[in-house]
C-alpha cells in the first residue's frame, strides 16, 4: 500500500500500524477471506471487519481499556493522561458468523453470505450493538463481556458416587450451553471432555475469566426485492434505513417485522427505468433529513417531515458541468458510488468513477471542489467497459475533523485535504 504525496503545504506523518493474520509464501487467499466491509465505532476504540465469509471480526484498541479505567479513576479531571493521543494498536477480540449462505425457492435464487455493509449502534451498559447486512437480511448483533467459568478436573469425593456427579455436571451443561450464534463456549467443551466415561475425575468451577459473547438481537429480513447496498443509523438512536437498487425502508431498532417505505423509485413499468440509488445515508445531526445518491450522477436531500413518501419532495444536488456534451461512458462514470456527511453536517463528499466531489448542502449546482482522481484513465474508458472494470465501486471518508478525506483506486489510497 502506497500513499501518494498530499497538495498541501503541509504533510501527513505516515507511519506502519499493524497486519492482521498470517499467510504463508505462495498461498493463495480464498474468497470466503476476503475483506468486503470494515467499519470504525464512533469511537475508534473498536474496528469491525467482515468478509465475504459472512463472518464480522471484532478488533479492539489496546489502550481503549487503559484510557477507560484512567478516566474513572482521575473522575474525569482535566488534564488527565488519558486525553493523551496515542497511536493506535488493534488486537483481536472476537469473531462470529454474522450470515450463513441462503437459498429463495420462491426466486430460485442463492443468497450469499457476504457481508455489504456494518454500522455500529449506540453502546448501552458496557454493550457494543453493530448493525450487519448481505444482500437481504439485516441483523443487530449485541457484545458484551461475560463471565465464563473455567473448569478444573479434580478427584471425586468418596462421599459422592461417579454416577451422580457425571448425572449433575451434564445437566449443568445442558441448561448453560445454547449460544444463538451457534458457537459454543470454550468452557463447555473442556467440560465435555472432562466427563467422558474415561475421565476418574469430575470437574468444578475454578475460576473465572472474561470473554465477548456475541448474540443476535434482531433479524430484520423480507423488506427488499432487490440486493442491499446502504444501511444508516439515525443520530436519534432509535431508527436506521436500508437501502437497495429502488427503495429504501425505514426501521426501528426494536422493531423486526415491520419497516416503513420511504422512498419508491419503482415505476409502474420497468421499461420506464432511468436510475437507481446506490448510496443512502443519514444526516449526522439532525434525525428528519438524510441523503441518497443516484446511478445518474444526482444527490437528493430528504426532510422527512414533509412527506410520508419522501421521493417526491427532494432537493437535488447536480453537477453542472456534467450536463454538457455527453458520451457514451459520461452516465456509467457519473454513477455515485459512495456518499458521507461531513461531522457538522454542512457538506457532503460524493463519489464516481472519476471524482471525488465535496458538495455544499446550500448550493446545489455545483460541487465546491472536484478532486480527479482516475483522470488517467480517460482515454482507456473503452477498455475498461470491455472487461467491466468500469463498473467497480470506491468508497470514499471524512476524517472526523473534517481536515481530511480519503477513497480507494487500484494501486494506492488518494488522501486529500479539504479546502473547509
Amino acid at each position: 500500500m502506497s500513499f501518494p504525496a498530499a497538495t498541501s503545504s503541509s504533510s501527513l506523518d505516515w507511519k506502519f500500524s499493524q497486519v492482521f493474520g498470517e499467510r504463508s509464501p505462495g498461498e493463495d487467499v480464498e474468497n470466503i477471506d476476503v475483506i468486503s466491509a470494515i467499519e470504525f465505532d464512533k469511537s475508534g476504540d473498536y474496528l469491525a471487519v467482515g468478509d465475504r465469509g459472512g463472518r464480522v471480526v471484532i478488533f479492539e484498541d489496546k489502550a481503549c481499556k487503559f484510557v477507560t479505567s484512567k478516566q474513572h479513576s482521575q473522575n474525569d479531571s482535566e488534564g488527565s493522561d488519558a486525553s493523551v493521543m496515542h497511536h493506535p494498536e488493534y488486537r483481536y477480540k472476537m469473531e462470529f458468523q454474522s450470515h450463513e449462505p441462503e437459498f429463495d425457492y420462491l426466486r430460485s435464487l442463492e443468497i450469499e453470505e457476504k457481508i455489504n455493509k456494518m454500522k455500529w449502534c449506540t453502546a448501552l451498559n458496557g454493550s457494543l450493538f453493530i448493525l450487519s447486512t448481505n444482500d437481504k437480511t439485516i441483523k443487530l448483533w449485541k457484545v458484551k463481556e461475560q463471565k465464563v467459568k473455567k473448569v478444573k478436573e479434580m478427584d471425586l469425593s468418596p462421599y459422592v458416587s461417579s454416577e451422580n456427579s457425571l448425572l449433575s455436571e451434564s445437566s449443568f451443561v445442558s441448561s448453560k450451553s445454547s449460544a444463538s450464534n451457534g458457537h459454543r463456549l470454550e468452557w463447555i467443551d473442556d467440560m465435555g471432555t472432562s466427563i467422558s466415561p474415561s475421565n476418574t475425575g469430575f470437574v468444578n468451577g475454578h475460576s473465572i475469566g472474561d470473554a465477548a459473547i456475541a448474540r443476535c438481537r434482531k433479524m430484520y429480513s423480507h423488506a427488499h426485492d432487490y440486493n442491499i447496498n446502504s444501511i444508516s443509523n439515525n443520530s436519534d438512536g432509535e431508527t436506521f434505513i436500508s437501502a437497495d437498487d429502488l427503495r429504501i425502508n425505514l426501521w426501528n431498532l426494536e422493531v423486526s417485522d415491520q419497516c416503513f417505505n420511504i422512498i419508491d423509485m419503482k415505476p409502474s413499468n420497468m421499461d420506464d427505468l432511468t436510475e437507481v440509488i446506490t448510496s443512502a445515508e443519514f444526516h449526522p445531526l439532525h434525525c428528519n433529513l438524510l441523503a441518497y445518491s443516484s446511478s445518474r450522477g444526482f444527490i437528493r436531500l430528504v426532510d422527512m417531515r414533509q412527506s410520508a413518501l419522501c421521493d417526491g419532495s427532494a432537493i437535488m444536488l447536480q453537477d453542472a458541468e456534467s450536463r454538457g456534451q455527453k458520451t457514451f461512458f459520461t452516465e456509467i462514470v457519473a454513477s455515485i458510488s459512495s456518499i458521507k456527511f461531513s461531522a457538522n453536517g454542512k457538506h457532503i463528499l460524493s463519489r464516481d468513477y472519476m471524482n471525488l466531489k465535496l458538495w455544499d448542502m446550500r448550493m446545489a449546482t455545483s460541487p465546491v471542489v472536484t478532486y480527479k482522481i482516475h483522470e488517467h484513465l480517460r482515454p482507456k474508458l473503452c477498455d475498461l467497459y470491455n472487461n467491466d472494470t468500469i463498473f467497480d465501486k470506491f468508497d470514499c471518508c471524512i476524517s472526523g475533523d473534517g481536515s481530511h478525506f480519503a477513497t480507494g483506486s487500484y494501486s494506492y489510497i488518494h488522501l486529500r485535504f479539504s479546502l473547509i
